[in-house]
């Protein structure tokens, strides 16, 4: 059985979207494409949101959000209950979003980062596990 992700981007990702999709693909992951599809301009919110509705109540799905700078998309994916959703910019940040925080969506912001590093990036997140212990307790704390 295929991994299923979903995705959603604004305009300003919309390129790293399709990379990304591109590589995962390659990797035999099923991708629901939420949008955006094209580099016309529109509003974050509505591709982020639909990302956060498929991954809410799903234990082991991830999911992915890109936006220009990271920030709106990834306010927008965090207000749904349940979504822990981790703006990064490195490799590590990656990683320790999973191992620490039990993040399950990926926010990439597009205007800083090459694609090279993304897909980095990408990778980390999917193939890193929730180290559960001491973390627990804290990640139960997140939600108000």
């Amino acid at each position: 059985m295929k991994r299923t992700i979903p995705i959603g981007c604004d305009h300003a990702g919309y390129d790293l979207k399709l990379a990304v999709i591109r590589h995962l693909e390659s990797r035999g992951f099923e991708l629901e494409d939420k949008g955006c599809h094209s580099t016309e301009s529109i509003d974050y919110p509505d591709f982020g949101h639909p990302v956060a509705d498929r991954v809410e109540g799903e234990d082991d799905m991830l999911g992915i959000v890109i936006c220009g700078s990271g920030n709106g998309i990834n306010m927008t994916v965090n207000k749904h209950k349940g979504i822990r959703s981790a703006l990064c910019w490195t490799v590590e940040i990656a990683k320790l979003a999973r191992q620490h925080n039990n993040a399950n969506i990926l926010a990439l912001p597009a205007r800083f980062i090459e694609e090279e590093l993304a897909i980095k990036m990408v990778d980390a997140f999917i193939n890193t596990e929730f180290e559960g212990g001491r973390h627990q307790r804290r990640v139960d704390k997140i939600s108000c």
